[in-house]
């Protein structure tokens, strides 16, 4: 019941911090950060004061799912509100179109793009992913303002992949000297002092590039962390000083918000968009695998969220987010109809403290890569408790009770189960269902075999 009647408050525009005035929304992505990486999730090798203030202000969500084991897709269920591979985007996006895994979906529009229905000023500064070219550049799918990085990952200071850089100001390319984290921090604090005062509500999306390799924290964080713990191993060291250093620019955010007046009118988000990878010095907590796995490592990251007046202080939540639940959910804080069909759960009851949904929804994720996987996907579906693991193509599937055994470490028989073919059974549906939407973007589809 009190489920149902805080939805109904949210319908008749309750749910904001003020009956005529819509939430700014800062939503803050992390890259490859793991369950294990901040100190509010058990970290105590690293120190996110910072980060971890969001949660203390908040609610930490224990339960919080990235949409996949890699970046892009998760990046497209944030801004469709579908699952990656029915918004086009199964795999990474990259620069090489013969090893590129999405095309983001041209039907579909973005999270932007219904935020600016209702009056929102809307920015991407950072990570973008989901496309190197029209129509596919973030001022195409909603974004007034883009400064940040178009492609995946790059040098922390040279701001280039492979010898190209994708610094871009909107369409322009640019060049700036500094550390990428410092970079996206500096032009984050300096959209919100452009944002006093003014009666429109906005929506910043900063997503930093950090903790994602190449390893490059500044010297002066590998420094504070080692006369910490100097027997920190160096690999660990370095990459809980890029952390550590991604903390310091989420800090300087929300003292900009503080001096700006606009911390009571802000919702603020932090996640992961998915596990960290082990070998760069990641900790994944107790969860099995990481980035590119999709055991718990590899999907179960951070989540948290404040919003001062509305989300209880100090609040834990183990209900089962998703990254595609932020666009419904952020639609109904807002009061605004998204046109297409979503895969997502708007989430409001958990954020503001009522009962949520149960968690029976079928829930899906995959990822295409080439390499050993030629190109196939591999697959995870969970209903309730249980989840089957296709981690690799080649390998046999593997059923677990993930609220009893979150480590996976005890398959359960799959041998006549009737659990088992029933996760089986909704993942040959949805694979069927993501048969139907294309993931190569048009005009590279001549290319062929090689000879």
């Amino acid at each position: 019941m009190r489920y149902v009647f805080g939805l109904l408050l949210i319908l008749l525009g309750v749910g904001a911090a003020h009956a005529d005035k819509l939430p700014n929304i800062v939503f803050i992505m992390a890259d490859d950060l793991g369950y294990g990486d901040l100190s509010s999730y058990g970290a105590t090798d690293v120190r996110t004061p910072h980060i971890d203030s969001i949660a203390g202000r908040g609610v930490r969500l224990t339960n919080y799912y990235a949409n996949s084991t890699v970046c892009s897709p998760t990046r497209a269920a944030l801004m469709t509100g579908r699952f990656s591979d029915l918004a086009g985007v199964p795999g990474v996006v990259r620069p090489d179109t013969d090893d590129s895994y999405g095309y983001l979906n041209p039907a579909l529009d973005l999270m932007p793009h219904y935020l600016k229905k209702k009056g929102y000023a809307t920015a991407l500064i950072g990570k973008w992913h989901l496309g190197l070219s029209s129509p596919n550049l973030p001022n195409d799918r909603g974004f007034d303002l883009f400064r940040g990085h178009l492609s995946g990952m790059m040098d922390y200071y040279s701001h280039e992949h492979n010898g190209v850089s994708y610094l871009r100001h909107d369409e322009a390319p640019i060049t700036t000297k500094g550390h990428a984290t410092d970079l996206f921090s500096d032009w984050a604090v300096d959209y919100l002092h452009e944002t006093q005062g003014s009666d429109t509500p906005f929506f910043l999306y900063l997503a930093y590039t950090a903790p994602h390799d190449p390893i490059q924290p500044p010297d002066d964080s590998v420094t504070r962390v080692k006369a910490r713990d100097p027997d920190l191993d160096d690999t660990r060291a370095a990459f809980a000083a890029l952390v550590e250093h991604m903390d310091d620019g989420v800090g300087r955010v929300l003292d900009a918000l503080a001096q700006t007046g606009q911390t009571k009118d802000t919702l603020v988000v932090f996640v992961s968009d998915n596990g960290g990878l082990e070998r760069f010095g990641a900790d994944n907590g107790p969860l099995r695998g990481g980035k590119q796995d999709l055991f718990e490592g590899g999907i179960r990251v951070p989540g948290m969220a404040m919003w001062p007046g509305r989300i209880e202080p100090g609040t834990t939540r183990d209900d089962v987010l998703l990254t595609m639940d932020w666009l419904p959910t952020f639609a109904s804080l807002a009061g605004l109809e998204v046109a297409h069909e979503m895969d997502g759960r708007n989430m409001s009851a958990v954020l503001l403290g009522w009962d949520a949904p149960a968690n029976d929804r079928a829930l899906v994720w995959v990822r295409r890569e080439g390499g050993g996987m030629m190109g196939m996907p591999h697959y995870a579906v969970r209903q309730g408790d249980h989840k089957l693991v296709v981690n690799h193509p080649f390998e046999r599937p593997l059923l677990f009770n993930v609220a009893r055994d979150p480590g996976e470490e005890s398959p359960l028989e799959m041998k006549n189960n009737p659990i088992a073919r029933q996760l089986e059974d909704l993942l040959q549906v949805h694979i069927i269902e993501s048969g139907r939407i294309p993931w190569r973007d048009p005009e590279s589809r001549d290319h062929g075999l090689p000879d």
